[in-house]
């Protein structure tokens, strides 16, 4: 039987603590692919115990130190959701390496900046992804190892000396969408990881784990913090399996749930309402599911979802550079169901401070609206959050102004203390889970010569939560026609990854400015709200029949 959690050996890294639970729970699994998962990837395996994950990454990690990596290396990995993505970032992080996780559906402009501004010294890839890494890596002289082979490269330079600190050693760079254009490297440490795990094992309510027990599936990626942080390091702190969906498969989902045993899964606001537009299926009353745990819920799906498929959704908030030292969730206390309720700030786990400020920096009362700020309690504000943007200095201070971590997400807490969000002060779209700036889509418009002003804005959407909205106004002489839409939908896939694309784009005559020519977002009128409806050319399936097609798992 495994020891008590109070007996549990302290790690001071995610493949410490790996090394620490495979000796308790040897047997369990880790990880495990549903059967049409399996089939997709031509995997033999369809589960890893804890023995074997650790073998796994024993091998790996030796491999890797006799070819010279460690502290001071950063390593790319495009392994999409697989096993051996998990396996060669513990086996990297066994040796102080840190490791990069690659969006594949980035454009060959979007990876040449990932690998150029991270300084990797090495891509992973899956076989079938080497051509993709190759047209980029290889003009910036950067290795590429394809996945299962043998010819590790030697490290291009030693490596340096371990830092003191374990706990602070840099164990992912994360690029998350900025409000200035270009991702952002968020720099996160062996401390930031574990404080997931600590956040998870410490809730009490629906999300409540029981050691050794639960099986947590998700279709979330690998390259977002939710998989790698909250999920993975969630189920390897509390003893339980992580099953690996490659994607999110509506009319599989149930069946899938069944056929692996799952007891719990995480979300994105997409899901839920997709799920609930399926014909009843015999299986989704068969699940085994305690909960599901996200956010973005449409508040007006909440409650129907819960009735019919009779699994509560804990909506939540989170953000990398906060981590799990910050993350709220429903969880312990009311839910209030369909009003996009947070909990409470002073939620189990790791310790922290909540301010919610008005645009002065003066706190606001309860009941009115406030950018909400972070940091953990104590003498270290800092402890287990995000060490910092990669060569930003900036915008790190900009984040961290005045002691307290700017989250740009504006809430409102009601007189129970419960937290409630409202919207972002970010110019940044949320679209099925991902974080889009959309100054980012509008320097790949701006430049184009029939342009003469263009301003990106999220516009509701049902299923997506939020969709891309591009209004244009032309030069003098061009037509605002679908011709013209058309192009400039081109002009942007060229460039960017395909769920940056505008789904919409309109035409305006002009953008209203202010007295120093910047465009007010705030004034775009009726077109921001309902595009269709005023004018707007519809590019959504044309958007979704760019998305890289990587097989079929239903």
């Amino acid at each position: 039987m495994p020891e008590r959690s109070s007996d549990r050996p302290e790690a001071a890294s995610p493949a410490a603590l790996l090394a620490v639970q495979a000796r308790r729970f040897a047997d369990h699994d880790l990880f495990v692919l549903p059967g049409a998962v399996a089939e997709l990837w031509q995997s033999e395996k369809r589960a890893w115990t804890y023995a074997e994950a650790e073998a796994e990454v024993a091998a790996r990690a030796a491999a890797f130190a006799a070819a010279g990596y460690g502290p001071g290396h950063r390593i790319a990995l495009l392994l999409e959701n697989r096993p051996q993505h998990f396996f060669n970032w513990l086996a990297l992080n066994r040796l102080g390496a840190s490791v990069v996780p690659v969006n594949p559906d980035y454009t060959a402009d979007e990876l040449t900046y990932l690998l150029d501004h991270s300084e990797v010294v090495l891509a992973i890839v899956l076989p079938g992804r080497a051509a993709q890494m190759r047209a980029a890596a290889d003009p910036l002289g950067v290795p590429v190892l394809v996945e299962g082979g043998t010819d590790l490269p030697r490290a291009p330079r030693p490596a340096a000396a371990a830092p003191g600190d374990t706990g602070a050693a840099e164990c992912i760079v994360l690029y998350t969408s900025g409000t200035t254009g270009r991702p952002k490297g968020c720099l996160l440490s062996n401390r930031y990881f574990l404080a997931w795990g600590e956040w998870y094992v410490a809730q009490d309510g629906v999300v409540s784990l029981r050691e050794g027990q639960e099986r947590l599936m998700t279709p979330l990626p690998a390259f977002h913090v939710n998989a790698i942080g909250n999920s993975f390091i969630g189920m390897l702190t509390s003893g339980g399996a992580q099953i690996i969906v490659d994607r999110f498969h509506p009319r599989s989902w149930w069946g899938m749930a069944v056929e692996t045993g799952a007891t719990c899964f995480h979300y994105l606001g997409v899901m839920p309402a997709i799920l609930l537009n399926l014909p009843e299926t015999p299986e989704e009353k068969a699940h085994g599911f305690r909960f599901g745990m996200g956010g973005g819920v449409h508040p007006d799906h909440h409650a129907l979802f819960e009735a019919r498929f009779n699994v509560p959704l804990v909506e939540g908030w989170a953000m990398t550079e906060g981590g799990g030292a910050t993350i709220l969730t429903s969880s312990s206390g009311p839910r209030h169901v369909g009003t996009r309720c947070l909990g409470r700030a002073d939620r189990p786990g790791p310790a922290m401070e909540m301010r919610l400020v008005d645009q002065t920096g003066a706190p606001v009362p309860p009941g009115t609206p406030g950018e909400l700020l972070v940091r953990a309690a104590g003498d270290d504000p800092k402890r287990a959050l995000f060490s910092g943007y990669l060569k930003n200095d900036k915008a790190t201070a900009e984040t961290w102004d005045g002691g307290w971590l700017h989250t740009g997400d504006v809430v409102v807490e009601w007189e129970d203390g419960t937290l409630h969000f409202v919207e972002r002060l970010k110019n940044i779209i949320r679209r099925s889970g991902e974080n889009i700036a959309a100054m980012e889509v509008e320097a790949a418009l701006g430049p184009d010569p029939r342009v003469a002003q263009v301003a990106v804005v999220a516009t509701s959407d049902p299923f997506r939560e939020e969709e891309v909205l591009a209004i244009v106004a032309l030069k003098p002489g061009q037509t605002a026609d679908r011709a013209t839409a058309q192009a400039l939908f081109d002009r942007a896939a060229q460039s960017l990854a395909y769920f940056k694309v505008p789904g919409y784009i309109a035409f305006v005559e002009a953008l209203p400015t202010t007295s120093t020519q910047k465009i007010r977002k705030a004034d775009l009128g009726p077109v921001a709200v309902k595009p269709l409806e005023n004018g707007a050319f519809d590019f959504r399936d044309a958007k979704q029949a760019l998305r890289p097609k990587a097989g079929s798992a239903h």
